[in-house]
């Protein structure tokens, strides 16, 4: 496989360490096992469900973390039953495993779920009042005279 360095570009960029380690992320991500299987549906305007396949585990098998802008699961491989000789083939798997998923910003997770071997995790997209557009009022009326410091220092002279 082709792997791209991006060092050069980041050379000579300031305040894009976010964005290389988004791309690094990726990268990791793309190259990873594809344990547990999941999906992710978008469920309205601005909300989000990320569904795992953990057959085999519990809720105190699973930790579900939110930091910064990235949300890994990760499980660790429930506690082996005794099976005294009685499995003749094991095909669900029950090994330790780590996901992690880049969220956008302003993606916060609600909460997590897990029923009938399947773990949901609802996010929304929240975005801040002071980040969200607003409407400036428009006044009709006689004209204000906007002057810079310099203006003002010239005029007061």
């Amino acid at each position: 496989m082709n792997t791209l360095d991006f060092a050069p570009l980041f050379r000579t960029a300031i305040g894009f360490d976010r964005m290389a380690r988004l791309a690094e992320t990726a990268r990791a991500a793309a190259e990873g096992s594809s344990y547990p299987p999941y999906n992710i549906e978008k469920t309205g305007e601005d909300s989000y469900v990320l569904t795992m396949a953990v057959a085999g585990f519990g809720p105190e098998d699973i930790d579900v973390v939110a930091h910064e802008n990235t949300l890994t699961v990760s499980g660790k491989a429930p506690q082996a039953q005794a099976e005294n000789g009685r499995v003749l083939y094991r095909g669900i798997a029950g090994r330790a495993f780590e996901r992690r998923f880049v969220l956008a910003d302003h993606i916060v997770v609600e909460g997590a779920d897990l029923q009938h071997g399947l773990l949901h995790v609802a996010l929304r997209r929240e975005v801040p009042e002071a980040l969200k557009p607003r409407r400036i009022a428009i006044q009709a009326g006689a004209p204000k005279v906007i002057q810079n410091e310099a203006q003002a220092v010239q005029q007061a002279a």
